[in-house]
C-alpha cells in the first residue's frame, strides 16, 4: 500500500498534534518550522537562573492531552506528568476583597458566599447550565467542522439545538452574569472569562457563558516542568511516530494545481505532498504562502483579539500571599474594555494577570526569589513607533496597580526583566498585529466568521491553529488538529478512489 504524504507548516501544540494524528494514521508526516524549537507559543525564557513560560500558562482539559497519545498508542505518563491544583485563582478586587476560587466544588461555593456575599445557590446554577451548555451545545460546536453538511444531519445537533435558549443569542456575556449574580465581583469574575479568547464581555454573546465550565468544574492542572513540558512531549512523541522536524525552514508558498493541493515550496525546491496543513496564522497563510491578497485583505478587516504585554520579573523576594494563578481586577472594568477595543489603547487602570511557576516549582527561580509572569491585555496591531510608550506606560500602571493591591513597592525585588509586546508576538509566533487569538468574539456572528479548517477552494488544504475553527487556547488547538486529521483521513479516501491507488 502506497503511503500518504503529509506536510504540516509549524509546529505549534495544533500542527505537532495535526502530525502525530496523521502519523498515527500512516501517512509519512514532515514539518517545516521557521523558528528553531518546537512549540509555538508554548516557548521558554531563561534568563539570570529564572524559567518563565513565554505563553500560555493555563493548563485545562487535561483529556484532550491524554487522547492524543491514546490515539498514538502511547502512555501519557511516560512522557509528561501532571496533577491537579487546589485554587484555579487568587482574586483581588479594586475594592479591597480577595477572593481565591478553589478547585473544590462546595468550597468554592463557600467561597463565593463568605468572601464575596454571593449567594451559593446562584454560582451552583451558573456552573450547572455552564456544564449543559458545554456538553451539549459546545460538544458539537468545538468537536466539529460547522462548514460540512454531515454536522447538520447529526442527533447531537438536534439535540444540543432544543437547549439553545434566546439569551445564549441575544445577550451580551456581562448582561447575562447582571441577571444570574447579585455582587459586582462575582459578575467581574464571570466576565473575565471572555479574555479566554481575547474578547470583550460587554459585546461577546452570552454563549461563552459554557467557558467557566472547563476551569470552575473540571478544574486546573498543572504539568511538571511548567507549560514548555507538553511541548516537549509532543516533540517526543511525533518524533516516536516517524514525524520529521526541519527547523528553521521556512516555507515559501503553499503549491496549488487548480482546485488541488501540490505541496510547498522550501528553499526554492518544490515538496510534493496530497495533504497540506498549515500551522500559521491564518491572515500569513493567506497572503504569504496562498498569494492570496483578496483573502487576506477580508481577514484584516475582521475586528481581532487583543494583545498583550508581559512582564518576565525575577523577584528577588517572595511572596506568601500570591498563588500559582493571580488576578488584580481594573476598578472601572467596562471602561478598561472600551479602551482595548475602541479607543484601541491601553486603559490607566488596566487589569493585571500574574503566574508565578515557582510557587509550584521552586527549581524555576534561585532559592527564596520568584519568577512573575505579569501580564496586561492591550490592544493588537500596536505600531513600531508605539512601542516603547506603550511598554513604559504599562510597566508604570502594572507597578501602581501592585504597589496599592500589595501595600508594597514591588519595584526594588525586580532583578531581572525580560518583555514581550504585541510586535514581539508577531515576529516569534507569527500573530498578525500580535493578536493572540486570531478574531475577537464580540459580535453574535463571530464564532461562525472563524476560518474554517479546510480550504473552500483547494482540496487537500487544511488549517489548525488558534486562529481559525475552533479557536485559541491549548483544548480548543488540540480539538482542531483532530478535525483536520479526520478531514484529511476522509478526503484521502476519496483520492485514493478516484486516482485508483491502493
Amino acid at each position: 500500500m502506497h503511503s500518504s504524504r503529509a506536510i504540516i507548516i509549524g509546529s505549534g501544540i495544533a500542527g505537532m498534534a495535526a502530525a502525530i494524528r496523521l502519523a498515527a494514521a500512516g501517512y509519512e508526516v514532515t514539518v517545516y518550522e521557521k523558528n528553531s524549537y518546537a512549540g509555538g507559543k508554548l516557548s521558554l525564557i531563561e534568563k539570570d537562573g529564572f524559567r518563565f513560560d513565554a505563553g500560555p500558562s493555563l493548563f485545562t482539559e487535561p483529556q484532550e492531552l491524554e487522547a492524543l497519545f491514546e490515539v498514538a498508542g502511547e502512555r501519557i505518563s511516560d512522557y509528561i506528568t501532571y496533577k491537579q491544583v487546589e485554587s484555579t485563582c487568587k482574586y483581588f478586587f479594586a475594592n479591597g476583597k480577595i477572593f481565591t476560587a478553589w478547585s473544590e466544588r462546595e468550597k468554592l461555593l463557600q467561597a463565593f458566599t463568605e468572601q464575596l456575599e454571593e449567594p451559593a445557590a446562584n454560582v451552583a446554577a451558573y456552573l450547572d447550565n455552564a456544564a449543559q451548555l458545554y456538553s451539549s451545545i459546545g460538544n458539537i460546536f468545538l468537536n466539529n467542522s460547522l462548514r460540512t453538511g454531515s454536522l447538520l444531519t447529526a442527533p447531537p445537533f438536534y439535540k444540543a439545538l432544543s437547549i439553545l435558549r434566546p439569551y445564549l443569542l441575544f445577550d451580551t456575556l456581562n448582561e447575562f452574569h447582571e441577571k444570574s449574580f447579585t455582587t459586582g465581583e462575582a459578575i467581574q469574575i464571570f466576565n473575565r472569562f471572555a479574555t479566554y479568547n481575547g474578547s470583550n464581555p460587554y459585546a461577546a454573546p452570552a454563549m461563552l457563558c459554557m467557558v467557566p465550565h472547563v476551569e470552575l468544574n473540571e478544574g486546573i492542572f498543572y504539568p511538571e516542568g511548567g507549560m514548555i513540558s507538553i511541548a516537549g512531549a509532543l516533540y517526543q512523541l511525533a518524533v516516536k511516530k516517524g514525524v520529521r522536524f526541519h527547523f528553521n525552514t521556512p516555507v515559501e508558498r503553499i503549491i496549488c494545481a487548480g482546485d488541488h493541493i501540490e505541496g510547498v515550496v522550501v528553499n526554492g525546491e518544490n515538496i510534493f505532498s496530497e495533504i497540506v496543513v498549515s500551522n500559521a496564522d491564518i491572515y500569513f497563510t493567506y497572503r504569504d504562502l496562498l498569494c492570496d491578497e483578496r483573502t487576506a485583505a477580508k481577514i484584516a478587516k475582521q475586528e481581532k483579539s487583543s494583545s498583550a504585554i508581559v512582564f518576565c520579573w525575577g523577584m528577588k523576594k517572595a511572596f506568601p500571599s500570591l498563588q500559582l494563578h493571580n488576578i488584580f481586577f481594573s476598578g472601572d472594568y467596562k471602561a478598561e474594555f472600551q479602551h482595548l477595543f475602541t479607543a484601541k489603547a491601553l486603559f490607566k487602570d488596566p487589569t493585571v494577570y500574574i503566574n508565578i511557576s515557582s510557587k509550584m516549582e521552586s527549581g524555576h527561580a534561585p532559592a527564596g526569589m520568584e519568577n512573575w509572569f505579569v501580564m496586561v491585555n492591550v490592544p493588537s496591531g500596536v505600531t513600531a513607533k508605539d512601542r516603547d510608550q506603550l511598554i513604559a506606560f504599562a510597566r508604570q500602571q502594572v507597578l501602581k496597580k501592585l504597589r496599592g493591591t500589595l501595600k508594597e513597592d514591588v519595584e526594588p525585588y525586580i532583578v531581572t526583566e525580560t518583555v514581550i509586546d504585541p510586535a514581539w508576538l508577531e515576529n516569534n509566533t507569527g500573530a498578525y498585529g500580535g493578536a493572540i487569538y486570531g478574531i475577537s468574539s464580540n459580535t453574535k456572528r463571530s464564532a461562525f466568521l472563524r476560518h474554517p479548517n479546510f480550504s473552500p477552494a483547494v482540496n487537500g488544504l487544511y488549517f489548525c491553529g488558534g486562529t481559525v475553527h475552533p479557536g485559541g487556547g491549548m483544548p480548543l488547538c488540540l480539538k482542531g488538529a483532530k478535525i483536520v486529521a479526520e478531514m484529511a483521513g476522509k478526503f484521502n479516501s476519496r483520492y485514493a478512489l478516484a486516482s485508483g491507488r491502493h
